[in-house]
């Protein structure tokens, strides 16, 4: 047949010539069956563990001329029939009565298996690769053998049972202290892990039988050893039952079994243990069985913090009376302590200035909150200091602890405390002082505003004698300091009262608020909320409060209607003529010792204030030692810092200037604050940025 085809380079026709396909070969008559005969062969040869006639190239043709032949679904089949007889003919020998030969038989008979199907997937691989991979419904060889074995070893139900109570007897003889062939047991683990029985036929009776063991082991222990003892020996079972784990269990038994160990011997005996021993470890300082039963009792599936805590407590309580906190730190004086009251941010140094603010109080009673400063201040102003000399003294040693930037402002306060005394007596002798009223007396503190705690301005309506009061001071003032400035904050102010009761004549010592709602009085009762509100100034949630206080507190100069504990905008107050006090001078609670939450904030940030200093110098103590970091290593030594190692023998306590080792800080760190305070020491030359890398610093010498 010919074509016509489109002018050639010469311009000449071309012919295009189609001619017929050659047929294929004619395959022999017996080719299957001669094929897989020399192919059976090798199997039973493989199977067998004799030489196998043929070269493996040879063999590998022939398989390749099946599947070519579209004869690779016979073939699959004939493999499969075979290699499921062999398996069963092994599995039915696996036959003997004692227990240690019986697993390894089945070891023996496994890793054979696997052998001889990583041979016949080497002959047969062309099939693998070409005809198993187009076929959905058909194993790869190897997939293929691990059927074949699970599918005979499951239909032998003794058999498996048979291998789970060898397997598990030879692990409660190890755990009793025999030793065992661990590499054969991990074997063993591991071929029912691949054949999908690991879980089914072993795990769920494995925790089990070790729930069985350990509870009985834990009654037996508890009974014999002594609270340290016992705990030593749950911290080496926990180990022992890690390292099994590690050597020939699975990993997915890890977690069931370690909580299974943990519920059984220790989670059973956690109250037993804190009743029997806690108090006598705290008693004797032993820091390491202490340190030991706690990370025990923390661990999951304990969780028995919650139960540390009440026999913590408790202890507390059965020794508080004989021994305070100051003593309690002296025995403790590790490094340890000074670790966990960091650890609790700015707590411990609120709950210390309460302390402080109790011990230096007139009588002794009572606490205000807030820190240091913010207590002082309230003392001096409010005139509760039991003594002006030991609050000096605590001052020097603050000072010798902390330095004198600390303590400025605290010495800063005295000396305005001091000089307003002077103030008040040079006015009782002014001309303006006559122009006081006899009946009222005043007094008042001249504060400089850099010493003393940050208090915003309030407006208020200030009754008219006050506010003549402050204009006849101010005129004094002013004359005689000319260009200050004064800003009067009358809610630290505070006022003795003569009331006149139908039961009796009282005077009250109550806060500036307090009078300014009291005198209200004076023109009417029967006074509504809103018109108290509007009569003085007085914001909505502090007019709340000073009514409650009035008016629900432990000295009700008020009535409130309708009665109840909290204030609302719909009450109307009376002055309660059926007032009585066994006492004349009663004191009734002043509302500025509350701290807000705004003024805890602002404690919080004073506390970072105090702080900076020393954060400030760990950064410059690493920088120097480095002279070049980058920003995320500096960020990691300053977190990474640790409290050193506690000294054999610490030293008795006493005050002295602390001296930080390099780089540490003993106290929670924020990575913003860490950040404002290089940025501050970049701004003041000790550091600089890498011109080459902005986050990279270079200290500055």
């Amino acid at each position: 047949m010919q074509q016509k085809a489109g002018p050639s380079a010469a311009g000449a026709p071309r012919k295009l010539t189609i001619k017929p396909l050659r047929t294929a070969p004619k395959l022999p008559a017996n080719f299957e069956q001669a094929t897989w005969a020399k192919l059976l062969d090798a199997v039973r040869a493989v199977h067998g563990k004799r030489a196998v006639n043929h070269s493996l190239e040879e063999l590998y043709r022939g398989v390749e001329d099946m599947c070519v032949q579209h004869m690779a679904a016979r073939t699959y089949d004939k493999l499969q029939a075979e290699c499921e007889a062999h398996v069963e003919a092994s599995i039915e020998a696996l036959q003997t009565p004692d227990t240690s030969a019986f697993l390894s038989l089945v070891h023996g008979c496994w890793s054979a298996h696997c052998e001889e199907m990583l041979t016949l997937r080497s002959i047969f691989l062309y099939l693998d690769r070409t005809y198993v991979m187009q076929s959905a419904a058909r194993r790869s060889l190897w997939e293929m053998g691990l059927h074949s074995f699970r599918a005979q070893l499951s239909a032998r139900p003794e058999l498996l049972a048979k291998l789970r109570d060898g397997v598990l007897a030879s692990i409660e003889r190890e755990r009793g202290g025999d030793q065992v062939e661990r590499s054969l047991l991990a074997e063993l683990l591991r071929m029912l892990y691949d054949l999908g029985l690991y879980q089914r036929h072993f795990e769920e009776q494995f925790l089990a039988a070790s729930s069985a063991y350990y509870l009985a082991e834990g009654a037996a222990e508890m009974n014999a050893r002594d609270v340290p003892s016992y705990l030593e020996h749950v911290a080496s079972r926990l180990s022992r039952e890690e390292a099994r784990v590690a050597h020939y269990l699975h990993g997915s038994s890890r977690k069931p079994l370690m909580a299974a160990v943990r519920q059984t011997l220790l989670a059973v005996h956690v109250r037993p243990l804190l009743e029997r021993g806690f108090a006598d470890l705290v008693q004797h300082a032993r820091l390491d069985d202490l340190r030991r039963m706690y990370s025990l009792f923390a661990q999951a599936r304990v969780n028995a913090l919650p139960e540390l805590r009440q026999a913590f407590a408790a202890h507390i309580k059965s020794v508080g009376g004989a021994m305070e906190l100051i003593s309690f730190k002296e025995k403790l004086d590790t490094e340890s302590f000074e670790q966990f009251i960091n650890i609790r941010q700015n707590r411990p140094a609120e709950l210390v200035a309460r302390f402080l603010d109790s011990k230096l109080r007139a009588g002794n009673k009572g606490s205000s909150e807030g820190e240091l400063e913010e207590d002082l201040s309230k003392r001096l102003l409010f005139d509760k200091s039991a003594s002006i000399d030991t609050e000096k003294a605590m001052i020097s040693k603050l000072k010798a602890e902390c330095g004198s930037a600390f303590t400025s402002k605290l010495e800063g306060m005295f000396k305005d405390i001091d000089l307003s005394q002077d103030v008040m007596a040079s006015f009782r002798t002014s001309p303006q002082a006559a122009k006081v009223s006899p009946s009222l007396e005043l007094s008042v503190h001249v504060l400089t505003q850099g010493y003393w705690p940050t208090y915003p301005p309030v407006e208020l309506k200030l009754p008219g004698e006050i506010l003549e009061l402050q204009e006849i001071f101010s005129t004094y003032y002013m004359s005689k300091h000319n260009g200050r400035r004064l800003q009067w904050h009358p809610c630290l102010g505070h006022c003795t009262l003569k009331a006149n009761f139908p039961l009796g004549k009282k005077e009250i010592s109550v806060s500036l608020l307090q009078t300014i709602v009291l005198l209200l009085f004076n023109d009417g009762d029967g006074l509504s909320y809103a018109h108290v509100l509007q009569a003085t100034g007085i914001e909505d949630r502090e007019l709340k409060v000073t009514l409650q206080s009035l008016a629900c507190g432990k000295v009700r100069v008020l009535r409130k209607e309708p009665k109840g504990r909290e204030v609302d905008g719909s009450d109307r107050f009376f002055l309660d003529a059926s007032f009585k006090h066994p006492l004349f001078r009663i004191k009734i609670n002043s509302i500025q010792t509350r701290e807000s939450e705004a003024e805890n904030e602002q404690t919080s940030e004073r506390v970072f204030q105090d702080r900076q200093y020393q954060i400030d110098a760990a950064i410059v103590r690493v920088m120097k030692a480095r002279k070049t970091l980058s920003h995320s290593l500096l960020m990691s030594e300053l977190f990474q810092q640790g409290p050193p190692p506690p000294p054999p023998r610490p030293p008795p306590p006493r005050l002295t200037s602390r001296r930080l080792p390099r780089g540490q800080l003993k106290f929670p760190l924020k990575p913003p604050d860490l950040k404002k305070r290089i940025e501050s020491l970049i701004d003041r030359e000790y550091l600089e940025r890498d011109p080459k890398s902005a986050s990279t610093y270079i200290y500055l010498a």
